[in-house]
C-alpha cells in the first residue's frame, strides 16, 4: 500500500514500515493478491489504519472481495509483528493478467524503495 494513495482517498494512515511476509508470493491477475509459496517473501508495508478507514477502503467495488488474513510480518529491523493482509480468497482469483495494473504496481514498488530483486518480479 502507498501511504499517499491512502491519504488521497481521505484515509489516515499511521506508522508505515517496510516489511516482508515470508512464505507468501505476489500474484497479479486482474488485481494483486498474495499466495502461499514457502520459498518466497512478499515485500510491502505494514501501515496502521483505523477500523473506520478499513471499512471505507474495502467498501470500494474494485476491492470489495478482499478479506482480512492474519500474517506475521518481519520489519526492516528484523522484529516481527502480527498484521492483517487483505487478500482475495482463492476462489476469486482472476483469469488473465491486468498488465496496466502490474506496471503501476511495479512503478510504486520502485518509488517506495522495495528491494530491486523483488520489484523486478512484478510484471
Amino acid at each position: 500500500m502507498d501511504v499517499e494513495a491512502l491519504r488521497a482517498k481521505g484515509l489516515h494512515p499511521v506508522n508505515p514500515r517496510k516489511a516482508c511476509v515470508s512464505g507468501m508470493a505476489l500474484r497479479i491477475g486482474q488485481r494483486a493478491m498474495l499466495v502461499p509459496d514457502p520459498a518466497k517473501c512478499a515485500h510491502g508495508f505494514v501501515i496502521g489504519l483505523s477500523h473506520e478507514d478499513l471499512v471505507q477502503l474495502y467498501a470500494e467495488p474494485s476491492v470489495a472481495q478482499y478479506r482480512p488474513e492474519a500474517v506475521i510480518a518481519q520489519l526492516e529491523d528484523r522484529s516481527i509483528v502480527p498484521a492483517l493482509c487483505f487478500n482475495l480468497p482463492p476462489s476469486h482469483e482472476s483469469e488473465g493478467q491486468n498488465w496496466e495494473y502490474a506496471a503501476r504496481l511495479h512503478e510504486i514498488a520502485n518509488r517506495l524503495g522495495l528491494p530491486a530483486d523483488y520489484t523486478a518480479t512484478i510484471q
